[in-house]
């Protein structure tokens, strides 16, 4: 039998690192039984190499860690707020680093902070992702697209209630147009600040300045704001007859009202969702003596064609909305009081209370409902008409009700939309678009189904309104909504009444 001979070299390793070999040996193996021991090492490595590449080819079964217990915040990292400050983000976190969070409660304040971080309505995408650094340990990335804060836009908007009421009730008569200048900043000094002017011509002239800053301590809690208006009108509604405004212009195209206004406002944000607002404020009333011969009741004292009072007013404001502009999920509350004459009692002495409480109520990914109350309660039997109040004044509509006015001291109004999500799109357009801020543009649309009903009780009983004051009304109707670029919102509606009126309205922004 043929012998073969291999030839060996033992050697062992001495700390620290020194080798040493001692002398050759020789080992004596059979041929046959060689070749044997080859191929089955042979079969056996390839075998086991298989193995190892399929346990390392992560794309046939990903590998997801297991969800842990809680987890430990160590960093907060921003990109994208270019000129927001990193501080106006960081308030609307309700976390922060170096504590433990239960996994499952910390998923989902961050979904909830990051509904918080856009409705401060500075960027147009936020996203809030967490990042595994260890086992229970991870960092916070919060990514945001800002939006163009300065704002240079052309006025031109209609000076009636509605659009209904311009295209059916005034019949599409374009004098009754706004036009003009206005310029906003919304982020002045990348701090959340607001500062608008805006001068306006065609049938209201105008002139309006606003200053707003929500924070001026260092716990981003107090916050005021300042504004300024000033406008007068030739042609003016004087009173209300059949439930529709009636309107005086007089012969020789004189001025009929003029009204200055400003304001001081002071705001307490206590917690993320809870608002306190209180406001002082100044105005003054002109109006034209031919309007008092045509309405002597239009500033309660026939002999005096001037109106002035200061104002007070207190409110309280809960929003926990997913999008404060067309909300989906959570609630709004705001109570509001105002007192009408402090020192000037002799022209005014009223209260006035608001009510306004919606709720969103998400069902599944495409349906969810939305139900909504508001409320006016003025405590005086007659109000001057520069402070009349009822349903058709917004925000106080019922659909099918847009070409009424329906006046009063007293009125409530509750109203339901069930809603499907047609489809939820972005279209990028960077390529035609060199502007980052409008680079993408979102695109939803919903159908809804409507049902509002309320009344107005006027303690007066005018005969002309009593057609549809004092009584029950309800409306009901289907429309598509449309949500777009910066919060846009586009409703078109038909909707009948319970006077067995129906008609096609048209809106821009959401019902509640």
């Amino acid at each position: 039998m043929a012998i073969f001979f291999i030839g060996v070299k033992l050697c062992h390793t001495f700390w620290p690192g020194t080798l040493s070999c001692n002398q050759n040996y020789s080992i004596t193996i059979p041929l046959i039984s060689l070749f044997k021991n080859i191929l089955t090492l042979s079969l056996f490595t390839l075998l086991v190499s298989i193995g190892e590449i399929r346990a390392q080819d992560t794309t046939l079964e990903p590998v997801n860690p297991p969800t842990p217990d809680s987890v430990r915040v160590n960093n907060i990292f921003i990109i994208g707020n270019v000129k927001t400050q990193k501080s106006v983000i960081l308030r609307e976190l309700d976390f922060s680093t170096d504590f433990y969070y239960d996994w499952e409660t910390f998923m989902g304040i961050i979904q909830a902070d990051q509904q918080k971080i856009y409705n401060l309505r500075l960027f147009t995408e936020v996203e809030v992702t967490p990042l595994f650094t260890g086992e229970n340990e991870i960092e916070v990335l919060i990514s945001v697209k800002e939006r163009w804060y300065v704002l240079p836009s052309v006025i031109f908007q209609l000076a009636d209630r509605n659009f209904s009421e311009w295209w059916t009730n005034q019949g599409r008569d374009w004098s009754r147009v706004n036009f003009g200048l206005k310029l906003s900043h919304s982020n002045v000094g990348g701090r959340n600040e607001k500062l608008r002017f805006s001068g306006q011509m065609g049938f209201t002239k105008g002139l309006d300045i606003l200053y707003s800053k929500p924070y001026i301590d260092k716990k981003q809690k107090h916050g005021f704001a300042v504004q300024l208006t000033y406008a007068d009108q030739k042609t003016i509604p004087i009173k209300s007859e059949n439930n529709r405004q009636v309107f005086y212009t007089s012969e020789t195209e004189a001025v009929l009202r003029k009204n200055f206004s400003t304001a001081l406002r002071y705001t307490h944000r206590r917690t993320f969702y809870n608002y306190h607002f209180l406001t002082l404020g100044y105005n003054y009333t002109w109006i034209n003596p031919e309007v008092l011969v045509e309405n002597p009741a239009y500033l309660q004292n026939p002999e005096n064609n001037n109106l002035r009072y200061l104002f007070l007013q207190y409110s309280f404001r809960h929003d926990n909305r997913n999008i404060a502009a067309y909300a989906t999920q959570g609630e709004l509350l705001q109570i509001t009081a105002t007192k009408y004459g402090i020192f000037f009692t002799e022209d005014l002495d009223e209260v006035e209370v608001n009510l306004v409480a919606n709720k969103y109520f998400p069902i599944s990914d495409k349906f969810h409902y939305a139900a909504g109350l508001t409320g006016v309660w003025f405590l005086s039997p007659q109000q001057p008409y520069t402070l009349v109040r009822g349903i058709g004044y917004s925000p106080n509509f019922i659909r099918g009700y847009e070409l009424n006015v329906i006046e009063g001291q007293q009125l409530y109004v509750q109203k339901n939309s069930l809603r499907y999500k047609l489809f939820d799109l972005s279209f990028d357009i960077s390529r035609f678009m060199p502007l980052d801020q409008f680079s993408t543009v979102p695109f939803r649309a919903y159908l809804s189904a409507n049902f509002d009903h309320g009344g107005v009780t006027d303690r007066n009983k005018i005969p002309e309104n009593a057609r549809l004051a004092n009584k029950y009304l309800f409306g009901y109707g289907a429309g598509l909504d449309i949500v777009a670029i910066y919060d846009m919102v586009l409703r078109f509606e038909y909707s009948l009444n319970n006077q067995g009126e129906g008609n096609f309205f048209f809106n821009f922004r959401a019902p509640f």
